[in-house]
């Protein structure tokens, strides 16, 4: 896979309301020049299956040219890359489709936690 011409990108999961609301503002702050990516889109499955390991569905990932960094560890690269973003505007769409257990306190508490338990950075092969 070619990733030069799809990175930067962050990697969602567009099936949670806590996620799809980060990604929300994420874009808004990059205003529009970082690709989001959900994780159960077709392009989501291929970075998953290529790029990423087994770890992928459990947190979100931040993908530039040199390096994939997953949960904690992508909060620095990610607003780094906020900040110095250029080119790439998109205005994305997301759907905002979950059950309805996904929008209660539990929920917002376990995927908070989640971000903060789970880090994962992989260097990938040129």
């Amino acid at each position: 896979m070619d990733l030069e011409k799809l990175v930067p990108l962050v990697l969602y999961d567009d099936r949670c309301y806590l996620c799809i609301k980060f990604a929300k503002m994420i874009n808004f702050l990059a205003k529009g020049r970082l690709r989001l990516v959900g994780h159960y889109t077709d392009l989501g499955k291929k970075l998953r299956d290529e790029v990423l390991d087994s770890s992928a569905l459990s947190m979100f990932w931040f993908i530039d040219e040199k390096t994939a960094y997953g949960g904690r560890a992508a909060l620095l690269p990610l607003f780094s890359a906020i900040i110095s973003a250029k080119g790439y505007s998109e205005n994305i769409s997301v759907q905002e489709s979950c059950d309805i257990g996904c929008k209660d306190t539990k929920a917002v508490f376990l995927r908070s936690a989640s971000l903060l338990s789970n880090s994962r950075k992989i260097v990938l092969k040129n």
